[in-house]
């Protein structure tokens, strides 16, 4: 099956395609502000460069956060309308499994056993979780020539919104081996570096590597679960994680305008 994967959780947009002979492609851009303005080129070039057209896409796979509300809004709404028009299903994927996969594979099975994922959720606070990767090797879990597995069978807590400052509190209360490591990744980690590089046995060599979901990685982890039985979602199942309510809203109650209000001038 051929997948169309769309990320644009964080400041990053982008796509990537993976064919059903195993071939990838993939197209990314720091997004800024103009994630609208640049995830659909980066979907034309993926599809042109492979080869492809939309109607061949057996399935697409989109990031849906938690992360930046614009950038969730235009790449949750763009693979619900693809997907509704070509009349197949979706594979909703966290922006923190995309980046423990992808720290993962980028630190090897002889990497940190601990990954902690860390997005800059702005207004002074991040969205975490914390995944352990003991028995990825001997399980069987280990992708071969994909250099992916799936984090969530590793996640250790909840996926979390709080402030960087109760975050480095809270790794610094934990109780590590001695010689443990924690490698923290993602543009959250990148941005508080100077709040946690005090924590005990941190590893922050990976963060700015590791800033961003990439699209690859989201869809290699979508097809992995496609490959261990998981279902598509039909699209108007498929919801952004804004995590924040007021996101949501738009700040609508703000522009209530009080009946017993005099009219302005």
């Amino acid at each position: 099956m051929n997948l169309l994967a769309i990320e644009s959780a964080t400041n990053l947009v982008g796509a990537a395609v993976l064919a059903d002979g195993g071939s990838a492609t993939v197209r990314s851009h720091q997004g800024g502000r103009m994630h609208a303005e640049l995830l659909a080129p980066a979907i034309e070039e993926v599809c042109a460069l492979s080869g492809l057209t939309m109607a061949d896409m057996g399935g697409i796979a989109v990031d849906i956060g938690p992360g930046l509300f614009t950038g969730l809004r235009v790449g949750v709404s763009t693979a619900k309308a693809l997907a509704q028009g070509l009349g197949i299903g979706v594979v909703a994927v966290s922006s923190l499994d995309i980046l423990a996969a992808g720290a993962w594979a980028e630190a090897g099975p002889h990497g940190a056993r601990t990954v902690v994922v860390v997005v800059d959720g702005r207004r002074g606070e991040v969205f975490t979780a914390r995944y352990r990767f003991d028995g990825a090797v001997s399980d069987g879990a280990t992708p071969g020539p994909d250099p992916v597995i799936d984090p969530a069978p590793a996640r250790q807590s909840p996926s979390e919104l709080v402030t960087p400052e109760d975050l480095t509190r809270a790794l610094v209360d934990l109780d590590l081996e001695p010689g443990e490591r924690l490698l923290i990744v993602g543009d959250g980690a990148v941005r508080y570096l100077h709040l946690l590089a005090a924590v005990p046995g941190g590893d922050l060599d990976l963060a700015e590597r590791v800033s961003s979901p990439s699209p690859l990685t989201l869809a290699r982890l979508a097809r992995r679960r496609l490959e261990a039985g998981a279902q598509p979602a039909p699209p108007a199942d498929v919801v952004p994680d804004y995590r924040r309510p007021a996101d949501v809203r738009i700040n609508w109650e703000q522009r209530i305008v009080d009946p017993g209000a005099r009219p302005r001038r």
